[in-house]
């Protein structure tokens, strides 16, 4: 699962200029890119600012660094994923992926076939496309393997229970 790094603000100078730095915070936020935190650099605690942030889906963490600024994190509450009815691990993001190029139907094969059968398709995709599996089980193993080939992945199982639903997006390929 690749998180996106925090994006960095720095309201400093724009207090220093005499100027309301909400309109750019609100901006920074609106830009984050799903799951992404909002690292801010202020020259006091902005506690008012974090009910504002709770209210928008925000978790808060904020520490006074040794220089005397302070730090504060706004860390999106949970992924949005559980809620959608993801697997935890899932990819932060998934439901704005783009429709599966190619579709698996893996039910019935004994393992590792199914692990075996979507780590060849993957490669085949160019990278950003994402392939959808229809599975016996959570592939567990498969996680880790996706991972490190760089891929994302987001899964759960069906509402009857009986199958586990998989989509995976395609990684940089090695060169």
């Amino acid at each position: 699962m690749t998180m996106p790094p925090p994006h960095e603000l720095d309201v400093r100078p724009i207090l220093a200029r005499g100027e309301e730095p909400f309109g750019a915070i609100m901006a920074a936020i609106d830009a984050l890119e799903p799951g992404q935190a909002l690292r801010m650099l202020a020259p006091f605690r902005p506690a008012p600012l974090f009910k504002v942030m709770a209210n928008r889906g925000f978790d808060c963490a904020d520490r006074r660094r040794d220089d005397g600024v302070w730090e504060v994190t706004f860390t999106p509450q949970g992924d949005g994923l559980q809620d959608a009815g993801m697997a935890p691990g899932s990819a932060p993001g998934a439901g704005f992926w783009p429709d599966p190029v190619l579709e698996l139907e893996l039910i019935g094969l004994e393992p590792p076939e199914p692990m075996v059968r979507i780590l060849e398709e993957v490669t085949l995709l160019e990278p950003g496309q994402v392939l959808f599996a229809l599975l016996d089980r959570e592939p567990m193993f498969l996680f880790p393997e996706l991972a490190q080939r760089g891929h994302e992945w987001a899964g759960n199982y069906a509402g009857d229970g009986q199958s586990y639903r998989l989509m995976v997006r395609a990684g940089a390929k090695d060169d």
